[in-house]
């Protein structure tokens, strides 16, 4: 199922997604393997997996987001960037992509191994939204049709390279106008972030569905490094209490929790057509909030997946 037919069919339904990065080690990958049995289990309409921070550990992005699709039955979707890559790879990567089983793709920009400033490959792309064209105009080449849901990144306030708020805005309009099906929120703390982006992509003409992403907070170090590269801000109070509990991941992680179920329950009351989590490889606090969520899912996991695929080997 494509991203678009999901939050076609999310309008009575929230739909629930997660996301997930490649490990950098084969600890860590087998780490995941039981991690991923845990996240499906709480029954995600889809799953999606990044490139790996800084553009690193690509290659593994297709391995898993076939794994969680072909053998765990869970609908995944491939981060695609256009760090590094010539048109030729991009082609290649999409075919391999297609090949595998996968219909969806995110679609950014990216950041280049090591950080510092994004410089464009080759005859490759600089802008996601030129990323998004790319694929549109591969499947018209390929297929002669739309094979791929496309999901692209929005920022509530403001992508940190971005001259302004109008300009950032203007630039996701791009994205959407070149063939992005859905839009993905950038991290956020404060709800009332997220509300005026909506209505400010609402006024500059996008109709497409705009999920919020959701980052819950597991120690205060974590956090203040993820929004340190990724420009989202921490509001006083959070910040107090995080200060508070510097010493304590537990109580950091308790306070984390806490303000996740509290944004998430507002999100849904507001009618919003889907929550994804950034669930950092983890389970058991996306479980708590998951639990804590007025959320219909299926019958379980046993039945939903594991009776139809006997062979899954986790």
């Amino acid at each position: 199922m494509l991203f678009q037919e999901y939050y076609k069919c999310g309008k009575n339904k929230p739909v629930i997604s997660f996301e997930i990065f490649p490990p950098k080690t084969d600890a860590g990958f087998k780490s995941l393997k039981s991690t991923l049995r845990e996240l499906v289990g709480l029954e995600p309409d889809f799953i999606t997996v990044t490139y790996g921070a800084m553009g690193t550990t690509r290659g593994r992005t297709l391995e898993i987001a076939a794994l969680i699709k072909n053998e765990l039955g869970v609908e995944s979707a491939c981060h695609l960037t256009c760090v590094g890559s010539s048109r030729k790879e991009l082609d290649d990567t999409l075919r391999g992509i297609y090949d595998a089983g996968i219909r969806n793709i995110v679609a950014l920009r990216g950041d280049p191994p090591g950080g510092g400033e994004f410089s464009q490959s080759g005859d490759g792309y600089k802008y996601g939204s030129d990323l998004v064209r790319h694929i549109r105009e591969f499947e018209k080449r390929e297929f002669g049709r739309r094979t791929f849901g496309i999901a692209v990144g929005g920022y509530p306030e403001t992508h940190p390279e971005a001259p302004g708020p109008d300009e950032d805005l203007a630039n996701l309009k791009k994205k959407v106008d070149a063939g992005a099906d859905v839009v993905i929120t950038q991290l956020f703390f404060d709800n009332a972030l997220y509300f005026d982006f909506e209505k400010r992509t609402r006024s500059a003409g996008i109709e497409t569905p705009v999920i919020p992403g959701l980052m819950p907070i597991l120690s205060s170090k974590q956090i203040e490094r993820i929004t340190s590269m990724c420009g989202a801000s921490i509001p006083p109070g959070l910040r107090a209490e995080l200060d508070r509990c510097r010493a304590d991941d537990d109580a950091a992680r308790r306070v984390g929790i806490d303000l996740c179920i509290t944004q998430a329950k507002e999100l849904l009351e507001r009618g919003v057509g889907g929550i994804h989590f950034y669930v950092l490889n983890k389970s058991d606090h996306i479980r708590e909030i998951m639990e804590a969520l007025p959320l219909q899912r299926e019958s379980g996991y046993e039945n939903r997946v594991g009776a139809g695929n006997p062979g899954i080997r986790l």
